[in-house]
C-alpha cells in the first residue's frame, strides 16, 4: 500500500495548479510540491493521515485550503475490512453464479454429464423448462379456441397475442430435452412436460397454421372494412347528388363495393359476415334502381350504356394488361355502343346518345389498337425466346466468339424484339432480353 494514492495526489495536484496558475513566481513552488508528493505515491507503508498531508506541504504553502486537505485525507483512507471481505463476496458469488449459467448452457455436451453428477446444479434450467412448457400448452389451446372457433374480431386480436406468447414459451424449449426426464427434480415438483418429438413438432405446427390463419382473417376484416366504406360513401353520394349522371356515378361505386365485398375469402370470419351483409346491400341498391333478380339493366338504354362503359374503363385503366382483359374491355364497349345504336331518331335520349356514342367509338377504337399492340407483342417475344433457345442450343461450350450464321440469328432476334411495344406486358422482358443481344451484336 502507498503513502499516498492516486485519488488523492489528483485532489492536491488540482488545488496546487489552481494556485499558481496565476503567480509566475508560484511555478517552482509547484515543481517542488509535485515532485515531492510523486514521491509519496511510489513509496510504501501506512497512507498519510490529515496532519501529516498538511505538514508535507505546510513549508511551501502554509495557506494551503483546509478544505482540499479533508477531501485529499478522506481519499487516501485504506478501504475497510467489511468493504474487503463485501467485494470478496460479491466476486465469490459472481464466480459461482457464472459457474451454474454455464452449466445450464443449453448444450448437450455439457448438460449430459452435469445431470449424472450433480443435477441439483440444473434446478435453473429444470424450472424454466417446466415454465415454458406449461405457458406453452395453456396459450396454444387458448390461441386454437380463439383463432379457429372464433365469433368476432376482438378474438382474433386477442388470438394473436396468445399465438406470440405460445410461440416465445415453444421457442425457448430446446428439442434435445425432448424424452429427457429429470428424476430427481420431478421427484420434488409436478413435471408435466415427458412428450415426444412428434408431440412437440404438432404443437409448433399448430402454431403455424394458426399465424397463416391470423394472417388470412387479417387480410380479409381489411377487405370487408373497405368494402363497407366505399358502400357508405356510395350511398351518401347517391343521396346528395341531384343530376342522373352524377347518381349514375354513385350507383357504379356502389356496385364496385359490393363486388369487392364478393371478393371476401368465405372460409373466413369475414367472408361469412360479408355474405350476410351483401344480401342486404342488394336488397337496398335494388330498391334504388329498380333492379330484380333476373334483370340487371336499368330502365335506361343509356344508364345501361353507361354502366357497361364504366366497367369497360376500369379494364382499361391499367398501363398494362394482358390480351384476354384488352378482349374483355373490348366486348364491354362494343356492348355499350350496341346499346346506344338502338336508341331511335324520336328519342329524347338520341342526341345525348350520339355524344356518348361518339366518344365510346373512339374508346373501342384505342382499346382494339392497343389489344392488336399487346398481340403483336406478345408473338415478337415468344418468337424471339424460341429463336434464342435455339441459338444457345448451337453454340458449344466455352465458345468465345460466334458464327455468322449465329451472328444473323442474333440479329434476327434483335429486330422481333424491337416489335415489341411499349406499354404491353412483355415489355420489360423484351427490353432485357434487347440489351442483352445488341451488346453480342457489338
Amino acid at each position: 500500500m502507498f503513502l499516498l494514492n492516486r485519488s488523492a495526489f489528483d485532489i492536491l495536484k488540482a488545488e496546487i495548479q489552481r494556485r499558481c496558475a496565476k503567480d509566475p513566481a508560484g511555478q517552482i513552488q509547484q515543481e517542488i510540491a509535485l515532485k515531492r508528493l510523486e514521491k509519496l505515491c511510489t513509496r510504501t507503508g501506512t497512507p498519510l493521515t490529515l496532519p501529516q498531508l498538511r505538514d508535507t506541504l505546510d513549508d511551501l504553502f502554509p495557506d494551503f485550503s483546509e478544505k482540499v486537505l479533508q477531501r485529499a485525507a478522506r481519499a487516501n483512507r485504506p478501504p475497510s475490512r467489511l468493504l474487503s471481505r463485501l467485494t470478496f463476496a460479491t466476486i465469490a458469488v459472481a464466480g459461482v453464479a457464472g459457474g451454474v449459467w454455464f452449466l445450464n448452457l443449453p448444450y448437450p455436451m455439457i448438460r449430459y454429464p452435469v445431470a449424472r453428477t450433480m443435477p441439483l446444479v440444473l434446478l435453473p434450467s429444470f424450472m424454466s423448462m417446466d415454465h415454458n412448457y406449461r405457458q406453452a400448452i395453456a396459450l396454444t389451446e387458448q390461441a386454437d379456441q380463439l383463432v379457429n372457433r372464433a365469433t368476432s374480431s376482438a378474438d382474433f386480436e386477442l388470438g394473436e397475442t396468445k399465438v406470440k406468447s405460445a410461440q416465445k414459451h415453444l421457442d425457448a424449449l430446446p428439442v434435445w430435452f425432448l424424452g429427457y426426464y429429470p428424476t430427481m427434480y420431478c421427484s420434488w415438483f409436478s413435471c408435466g412436460w415427458r412428450f415426444t418429438l412428434d408431440e412437440f413438432q404438432q404443437a409448433r405446427k399448430a402454431v403455424a397454421r394458426m399465424e397463416a390463419r391470423l394472417f388470412q382473417e387479417t387480410n380479409a376484416l381489411e377487405k370487408l372494412a373497405t368494402a363497407e366504406r366505399a358502400i357508405a360513401t356510395a350511398k351518401q353520394q347517391y343521396q346528395k347528388q341531384a343530376t342522373l349522371d352524377q347518381k349514375q356515378t354513385a350507383l357504379a361505386q356502389w356496385q364496385q363495393g359490393m363486388d369487392e365485398l364478393e371478393t371476401v375469402p368465405r372460409e373466413t370470419l369475414a367472408g361469412r359476415t360479408a355474405q350476410t351483409k351483401l344480401n342486404a346491400f342488394k336488397r337496398d341498391f335494388q330498391q334504388v334502381v329498380g333492379f330484380t333478380a333476373d334483370n340487371a339493366r336499368s330502365g335506361s338504354v343509356i344508364q345501361s350504356a353507361k354502366l357497361a362503359a364504366e366497367t369497360a374503363q376500369k379494364f382499361s385503366a391499367k398501363p398494362t394488361q394482358t390480351a384476354t382483359e384488352w378482349v374483355e374491355a373490348k366486348k364491354l364497349w362494343e356492348d355499350a355502343i350496341a346499346q346506344l345504336k338502338a336508341i331511335q331518331v324520336d328519342d329524347p335520349d338520341y342526341i345525348q346518345a350520339q355524344k356518348l356514342l361518339q366518344a365510346y367509338q373512339k374508346n373501342l377504337t384505342n382499346t382494339q389498337i392497343r389489344l392488336q399492340q399487346e398481340r403483336d407483342s406478345v408473338r415478337s417475344y415468344e418468337l424471339a425466346n424460341q429463336l434464342t433457345n435455339r441459338l444457345l442450343a448451337t453454340i458449344p461450350e466455352g465458345a468465345k466468339r460466334m458464327t455468322n450464321a449465329q451472328l444473323s440469328q442474333l440479329y434476327e432476334i434483335e429486330q422481333e424484339l424491337k416489335k415489341v411495344s411499349p406499354k404491353t406486358t412483355v415489355y420489360a422482358e423484351a427490353q432485357t432480353m434487347l440489351k442483352s443481344a445488341q451488346s453480342r451484336l457489338r
